[in-house]
């Protein structure tokens, strides 16, 4: 028999890359349908995530074992392949027996007996020279190329990120992105406290602590939590006294200051997390403008809203691109759509999802916006821009690129502020005055963060 975990497991490898379903998004309905108890759900969620994170380093092993490319296999045999090396190479707890014969099951039962034998003689193999395979997998990270095997990922952003950041900064950064992301959350100061969550917390038996460090990854709202969350995190969620919020992302509002009595536009705002900080920053006093074009997220933002109690955010279904937002906020927020290349760690199938020319036509997307975000300030006004990425093209030249537009006298003049000289060990390599936070140095999403004045 198959065990239910693995069977979940499976079908959400193969939805992953046969339907281009979203990993996160398929599993958890489909374990919502099955009603797995809470123990089997997280090892489903373990053994699903792991393997379509590990695709490069599977692929790579079956190439060598099977002695033939995976595109030349069918997809449950890849699937099969690719969940009983995860198994095997970085899952513990499981007999090596039992995940080969779990993988030839869910092979046959997919349709694929004929290829049992193959799988089967593949995953044994791999079995006896798991030391040396995972040596000649895992221990060399030197070139780009045995690093894209080594840590799992795209061949073309580990060169990108071996090209902007070195090679030693991208052999860290690429580890980070395969190690569990830190849960931090924000309290709503509308709901609750941080002492009063932080209690609350404890006494459900988890391990909470208030974010420690500098400026500004250290917002006195943040707290973190290690372990487990049980069913107090999501209560307390529900209950509008907590949001899921990284310290990165937490740390752009602290950048931009929202003050009491401001007006305040958060251009491409769903799902709403940085638009519920800066009103509650401003003590629901003021006025935000949170646009979205997207149904779907607008409706996001409104909820999110309500169930923090927050009734100074106006939600505008709006394209952030085209002109529209008359001038006068004191301050924007643009944060645009971006390649998400700061959170790989926290979305398994991400990083498959990623190419350089879905960063190019972000790109261009990125200046329209921060065009129309310039447009809206008053002057004198406060603008940020930030992605959550690690992409020289989403970031500093996208400011480079506005400051030589001002210069010609198209948009206000503006003026960058020197963020680097207030968190130098946040400081960007490419222009100091801007903040590159990264998984690895920093324990936290990765964001571009730069901050503009209109200066006249």
């Amino acid at each position: 028999m198959i065990a239910p975990a693995r069977s979940l497991a499976f079908e959400t490898i193969r939805a992953t890359f046969e339907q281009e379903a979203h990993s996160e998004r398929f599993f958890r309905e489909a374990a919502d349908r099955m009603d797995l108890p809470g123990r089997e759900r997280a090892q489903a969620q373990r053994l699903a995530f792991g393997a379509v994170q590990r695709r490069g380093t599977a692929d790579t092993a079956i190439e060598r074992l099977a002695e033939r490319s995976p595109r030349l296999l069918d997809p449950p045999v890849i699937a099969a392949l690719r969940l009983g090396l995860y198994e095997l190479l970085f899952a513990d707890g499981t007999p090596d027996h039992a995940a080969v014969d779990q993988a030839v099951e869910l092979a046959k039962g997919a349709g694929a007996a004929h290829a049992a034998g193959l799988v089967n003689a593949v995953l044994r193999r791999a079995g006896r020279e798991k030391d040396e395979l995972t040596a000649s997998l895992l221990e060399d990270d030197s070139t780009p190329e045995r690093a894209a095997v080594a840590h799992s990922m795209p061949l073309w952003l580990v060169r990108m990120w071996w090209e902007e950041l070195g090679g030693e900064t991208a052999r860290s950064l690429l580890a980070a992105c395969n190690e569990p992301a830190e849960l931090a959350l924000r309290v709503n100061p509308l709901r609750s406290d941080r002492e009063s969550a932080l209690a609350a917390l404890r006494e459900a038996g988890l391990e909470a602590e208030p974010v420690r460090g500098s400026w500004p990854l250290a917002p006195a709202e943040e707290i973190v939590v290690a372990g487990r969350t049980g069913a107090t995190v999501p209560e307390l969620i529900a209950a509008g006294q907590l949001v899921p919020q990284s310290r990165g992302s937490a740390g752009v509002v602290e950048v931009l200051d929202p003050q009491p009595g401001e007006n305040v536009l958060d251009l491409c705002s769903g799902p709403g997390i940085k638009a519920g900080q800066i009103a509650a920053r401003m003590g629901d006093r003021g006025e935000v403008i949170a646009v979205e074009q997207e149904p779907a997220r607008a409706a996001e933002v409104a909820e999110q809203a309500h169930r923090l109690g927050l009734r100074s955010i106006t939600v505008v279904e709006a394209d952030a691109a085209a002109p529209g937002m008359g001038p006068g906020f004191d301050r924007v927020l643009v944060d645009p759509p971006c390649s998400d290349l700061g959170a790989l760690a926290s979305r398994p199938d991400a990083r498959w999802r990623k190419s350089p020319r879905l960063i190019e036509r972000l790109a261009e997307l990125q200046s329209a916006i921060l065009r129309r975000g310039v447009e809206a300030l008053r002057p004198g006004g406060t603008l940020v821009y930030s992605t959550c990425t690690i992409s020289r093209r989403e970031g500093e030249e996208r400011i480079a690129a506005l400051l030589d537009e001002a210069a010609s006298g198209t948009p206000p003049p503006l003026e960058l502020d020197d963020l680097g000289a207030l968190a130098p060990g946040l400081a960007s390599s490419h222009d100091p005055r801007c903040l590159q936070l990264r998984p690895d140095r920093d324990r936290t999403t990765g964001f571009f963060v730069s901050r503009l004045k209109r200066d006249d």
